[in-house]
């Protein structure tokens, strides 16, 4: 049974369980996020950036809206007094983490967030927020290539050891996933580094576009097991021209019959 909400005075049809996050972007209202702004990646709750004030039950709370599943009628508040206060507050300290990125200093001000002397100082002034979906975009990728690593002040998404990974395939599924491009990837006409490990970059055999690394390419080749005859190599090429291809196969079975 569905569910009648009211985000920002506009009443939202949803089913129990859902984000408030995604009921917002599914009826165009808008709420910032870093950690959960990739569709293929559930919320990760880490930045805290897409708080939002919520009434239940007659009682009011500030919630992050990304992990919080609704369950019952309720009213939301996207841009209250209280939560532009508390996102300005929560990007302060995003900035402090990560005086490098650019979304967060777009974000910052939009929201008048309190300035900070000498952001440049800051010891490792990257961009990592250290929000976790770079791992979990690897780990549901099923290469498990990098973690979180150490504690405290020290903690950081890397390889073990900081070495280059066996397991790392060179995909940069986790550079995509970034809400703030902290991941570095050089990519030349040959070649792509990331994680300080270099690959090898294949392309379509028939228009030249990038298709992966040969470790990508094999390792989504046998994930889905293509149905390929196991004594011929598979052409390289990339989707267009594969799904080209595979209209002719089609095309020449039906014909046949």
């Amino acid at each position: 049974m569905s569910i009648v909400i009211t985000i920002d005075g506009k009443a939202c049809d949803c089913e129990p369980g859902e984000y408030l996050a995604d009921i917002a972007m599914r009826n165009g209202i808008r709420i910032p996020l870093l950690c959960g702004s990739h569709k293929a990646l559930t919320g990760q709750g880490c930045c805290r950036v897409c708080v939002v004030d919520l009434v239940e039950a007659g009682r009011k709370k500030i919630v992050v809206s990304c992990v919080y599943p609704v369950s019952q009628p309720c009213e939301v508040f996207t841009a209250s007094e209280r939560i532009v206060r508390q996102r300005g507050v929560i990007l302060t300290l995003l900035r402090r983490l990560a005086p490098a990125s650019v979304a967060i200093a777009d974000m910052a001000r939009e929201y008048g967030a309190p300035d900070i002397e000498s952001l440049e100082d800051v010891d490792g002034g990257g961009s990592c927020i250290l929000c976790g979906m770079c791992v979990e975009a690897c780990r549901s990728l099923g290469a498990r290539a990098i973690s979180s690593v150490n504690r405290g002040v020290g903690k950081k998404i890397s390889t073990p050891y900081d070495d280059a990974s066996a397991a790392c395939i060179g995909c940069g599924s986790c550079a995509s996933v970034c809400p703030t491009e902290s991941i570095d990837v050089q990519t030349d006409n040959d070649t792509r580094t990331i994680w300080g490990k270099s690959f090898n970059i294949l392309r379509c055999e028939i228009c030249g576009e990038e298709i992966g690394t040969e470790e990508s390419v094999a390792y989504a080749g046998d994930r889905a097991a293509a149905a390929e005859d196991a004594n011929e190599a598979p052409a390289k090429l990339c989707p267009k021209h594969k799904r080209r291809q595979q209209s002719r196969v089609f095309a020449g079975a039906f014909s046949r019959r």
